[in-house]
């Protein structure tokens, strides 16, 4: 008898592609650092990526929001997790490879964890979730190399990628707590899946949260550096797709792998991106790494693995009861940014 191999779910590409261009966003920030500063390259990745989600609005008869309070929440969700780490990467990749900022990245599960608990009612620290952190904070220690004073790389660009690794873990709890709300779990006692506050999708949502990044990047730009001296096609090309593919499309998939798969499959893209990175990096800019930096690597994406419970003991027994309906329901994950 033949088995039939089941054809992927439509989820499932979206997956791949999420990985592939924010893996591939650390390669094009570099290729912009070329030619303009770093808040120049971010205020282009933003505006890039606002105008097509802009344009799906309309085309969509959406509606951005109108509440101010809603407007003050999206605004401070675009300043930890657009505005100022887009910013940060820009600066890291003056001085470290590309492919090592994106290891960098992956330390941000590990700060949404620690902030999560502080900012979150429902987040709880069991025994896992903190080997996972101490596991994850050693592999951070691992990649700087410091043994051998950052293992000849710079420090100062490795600290400015994990700052906004730390950014992201900010930001992510943030939003939660702003703008999501939990809906019934597909089963029960099942994990909540994430609903948006307010009535708006997220598609309008993101659009507003990049306009408003895009302002804030307009203020500081005209004060930190003015208009670009040149405009190189490369350079050009490379922070336009960054903002279209890298942050307009990106958050179109995030969401569309969030409604169809849930956030705990959308959290585990954080796996894929670093690796992504390094293989662009290393291929396609003939970057190269010390052993301890991949080595660190595994270590951040272990403890980043136990934080979020995707590695868990199997547990012997039957299985524990469905919760009784009207039971509050586990809230799952919520996905990190990356790049």
């Amino acid at each position: 008898m033949t088995t039939a191999l089941r054809p992927p779910a439509s989820w499932q590409w979206r997956f791949l592609l999420l990985a592939l261009v924010w893996g591939a966003s650390f390669l094009l920030i570099k290729i912009g650092t070329t030619a303009f500063t770093p808040a120049q390259i971010t205020l282009g990745r933003m505006a890039a990526g606002a105008l097509p989600l802009l344009a799906l609005v309309l085309l969509t008869g959406g509606r951005l929001p109108a509440s101010p309070r809603i407007w003050l929440h999206l605004s401070v969700a675009a300043l930890f997790l657009n505005s100022v780490p887009f910013t940060l990467f820009g600066y890291a990749e003056q001085h470290i490879p590309s492919a090592l900022a994106g290891i960098c990245n992956a330390a941000t599960p590990l700060f949404a964890v620690v902030f999560s608990i502080l900012m979150l009612s429902d987040e709880r620290p069991g025994p896992l979730r903190i080997a996972g952190l101490g596991i994850g904070f050693a592999g951070v220690l691992v990649v700087f190399g410091v043994w051998t004073g950052f293992g000849g790389a710079d420090g100062t660009g490795m600290l400015l990628a994990l700052g906004a690794a730390l950014c992201y873990g900010i930001g992510t709890p943030y939003l939660r707590r702003a703008l999501l709300t939990g809906r019934p779990p597909a089963e029960p006692g099942g994990p909540a899946r994430p609903a948006l506050a307010a009535g708006y999708g997220p598609v309008e949502l993101a659009a507003a949260q990049l306009l408003a990044g895009t302002v804030q990047m307009l203020a500081a730009t005209a004060v930190l550096d003015g208009a670009p001296a040149r405009l190189p096609a490369d350079a050009l090309l490379a922070v336009a797709v960054l903002g279209v593919f890298g942050t307009g499309l990106a958050y179109v998939l995030q969401y569309r792998i969030i409604t169809e798969a849930g956030a705990t499959v959308a959290a585990t893209v954080t796996y894929v991106v670093p690796v992504v990175a390094v293989a662009a990096g290393t291929l396609l800019l003939g970057e190269r790494l010390s052993w301890n930096e991949p080595a660190g690597t595994v270590l951040i994406l272990l403890g980043a693995a136990l934080t979020q419970g995707v590695l868990r003991p199997r547990r012997r027994g039957p299985e524990p009861p469905a919760a009784p309906e009207g039971a509050p329901a586990r809230p799952e994950r919520t996905p990190q940014p990356s790049g």
